[in-house]
């Protein structure tokens, strides 16, 4: 997985290239602010950018809403120590497909890294039920509501085996494993899922299922 790091502090430009390096990740590069994101965004094709929201000149969520328009086939995830709601909520939004915390360990940062090759958003324990929170709010009932050990309104019964593995937090390989079926069969149910329910992308899929394993 390719990627380019935002973010305007550089010890910590060089800790997460140590990182991701020592992981098998290539880091083609860092950018110090939003415009300077978007310049190496264009000129490298990064996988993913993982993005800080607070940096001079050009903030994360315009850089993220900028790269989205130009290059929406790159992935961006927000890496930053916001835990406000609204930082979130705009972050998605803007075309973010994950939330990470700066206080998140290293393990589980590679971890929700690598789970994005299965089509899977990461987001910081917490984080998806509160997006979910929110686009129930706005969405109404078209959103629709799941409480645990029922079916999902508008999904088949496979569907709403899968939403329902995916709220435990399995990834697209460990969920196929669980029913027997392969990963693209997953990612296919998965796309299924968000269309019928109304979702503009997995992170908001996830943010639903999320609220199925609520009691």
């Amino acid at each position: 997985m390719k990627v380019l790091l935002a973010d305007d502090h550089t010890i910590l430009i060089e800790g997460l290239t140590s990182l991701l390096s020592a992981h098998g990740f290539e880091v083609l590069g860092a950018a110090g602010d939003g415009e300077q994101a978007l310049s190496l965004a264009r000129a490298l094709h990064p996988d993913v950018i993982l993005m800080d929201l607070r940096m001079p000149r050009c903030d994360g969520l315009t850089a993220t809403r900028l790269i989205k328009a130009e290059l929406p086939e790159i992935k961006i995830v927000i890496l930053t120590t916001s835990t406000e709601d609204q930082d979130l909520f705009e972050s998605i939004k803007s075309g973010a497909c994950g939330y990470l915390l700066k206080s998140v360990n290293s393990d589980e940062f590679i971890e929700s890294l690598r789970g994005l090759d299965e089509g899977y958003p990461p987001f910081s324990p917490g984080l998806a039920a509160k997006l979910l929170d929110e686009f129930s709010r706005l969405s109404g009932p078209a959103a629709g509501e799941a409480t645990q050990g029922e079916s999902t309104p508008g999904l088949t019964a496979r569907q709403s085996e899968v939403l329902a593995l995916a709220a435990q937090g399995f990834s697209y390989k460990e969920i196929g494993s669980k029913l027997n079926l392969s990963p693209r069969t997953v990612k296919y149910h998965m796309q299924e899922i968000i269309q019928r329910l109304h979702l503009e992308n997995r992170a908001q899929a996830l943010a639903y299922a999320a609220r199925m394993q609520r009691p």
